[in-house]
């Protein structure tokens, strides 16, 4: 046991023993929503024919395919979504092989810059997809921008989904980022009132 300066007695051992299964689980759950998040805006796709016109009694068709390539915003929010996943499973390793690398507790001062880095990734990527799919959604009559998810519904709804996933995936990481705060702060005021 170490003791605060205020008097508070903090069990090290149990703060320990409740880091080594609290920060995997909330990865492993950031992982996936972000992987799935990531998964399926790669894997939308949806195409369908309209009639553009029609001459006399003749329908002339156009197909038309929505693909998340098509919008600047939807390759950021996946890149985003992947480098966070890529993210989140290397710290998955990095908590089981950690010890063995640590010099000088230096090993929580990367993670946590780390984790800031990601979770402004993920929160971009997010952000930017969620304009966009409001944009998709409502249009925008000042713009003269008309809506697509009328036409769309199908791919207006995985990436629905796919947005929803990305920001408990940036809410769990938020979490793991203030997780790791703490467990920083509460290491160098441990090595501090030791004696």
């Amino acid at each position: 046991m170490a003791q605060e300066g205020n008097g508070q007695k903090i069990d090290v051992a149990k703060s320990k023993e409740y880091y080594n299964w609290v920060m995997p689980l909330l990865r492993l759950l950031a992982f996936g929503a972000t992987i799935s998040a990531t998964l399926v805006m790669a894997l939308n796709n949806q195409k369908k024919t309209i009639v553009v016109a029609t001459i006399g009694t003749t329908p002339i068709q156009a197909t038309l395919n929505a693909k998340f390539q098509h919008t600047p915003a939807f390759v950021f929010f996946v890149i985003a979504n992947g480098l966070g996943s890529l993210h989140n499973l290397l710290m998955l390793a990095f908590c089981f092989i950690g010890n063995k690398y640590d010099y000088k507790g230096l090993r929580f001062y990367v993670i946590g810059i780390l984790d800031m880095i990601n979770v402004a990734l993920i929160s971009g990527g997010s952000s930017s997809a969620a304009f966009m799919g409001q944009l998709g959604r409502n249009g925008n009559s000042h713009a003269r921008w008309n809506k697509i998810c009328d036409k769309f519904y199908t791919f207006c709804n995985h990436g629905e989904g796919a947005i929803i996933a990305s920001f408990i995936g940036l809410l769990l990481m938020i979490i793991t980022t203030a997780i790791n705060i703490i467990k920083l702060k509460n290491v160098n005021n441990c090595a501090i009132n030791i004696p």
